[in-house]
């Protein structure tokens, strides 16, 4: 009899055994499913901003090629001109091409440089052509129109450095205003804990 309680406990040993590790296994394979399941969304999200780029890219090469043809076409009206007047017609493509790229430019990073070199390429590209409609005039009309076309440059640049200057330090005065206010405060508690401490000579 102490045989067959025997044979019966090793029999329920076993059997709870085997039950324990059917109860465990399915745990394991229920979290590969979730575990396998994020990598399909990174890859998605990675996929999806290589294809911006792609597509940003392509937008903007588009432009440049745009921009291109454009000055080309503009360049070539200007072939059925003649003397000064075909001089001062490539001037205005050569100009028109410049802001035209600086623009693309800042469209694609709007920072304060890209918009200043928007500014200062139109400067410039006014600047060139206004010279060299002075080409059609001789003598003292020609210094005036070159002393006028030159003093409007000037004006153009300075107005174009306030413009931006100003822009640039709009919040300087803030931030320095009330990191000095921090540091003064910063200075006056340090102060009071010196002549608060034990044995402090001050």
């Amino acid at each position: 009899m102490t045989l067959k309680l025997c044979s019966i406990a090793v029999a329920l040993a076993l059997a709870g055994a085997a039950q324990a590790q059917q109860t465990q296994t399915p745990r394991t394979d229920s979290k590969a499913p979730a575990a396998s399941s994020k990598a399909p969304a990174a890859s998605a999200s990675t996929g999806a901003s290589a294809d911006r780029r792609a597509e940003d890219r392509k937008a903007r090469k588009a432009e440049e090629e745009r921009i291109e043809a454009q000055y080309k076409a503009a360049k070539e009206k200007c072939e059925a001109l003649k003397d000064n007047a075909q001089d001062v017609c490539e001037k205005e493509a050569k100009a028109q091409e410049k802001v035209a790229k600086a623009e693309l430019a800042a469209k694609a990073n709007p920072s304060q440089r890209n918009q200043r070199k928007v500014a200062e390429a139109r400067a410039e590209g006014e600047y060139d052509v206004a010279k060299e409609k002075c080409d059609d005039m001789k003598g003292e009309q020609k210094d005036a129109c070159e002393k006028d076309a030159k003093a409007k440059h000037d004006q153009a640049k300075a107005a174009i450095s306030k413009q931006y200057a100003q822009r640039k330090d709009a919040d300087r005065p803030k931030r320095s205003a009330s990191s000095g206010e921090t540091r003064s405060e910063t200075r006056s508690e340090t102060r009071r804990e010196n002549r608060s401490a034990p044995g402090s000579t001050k």
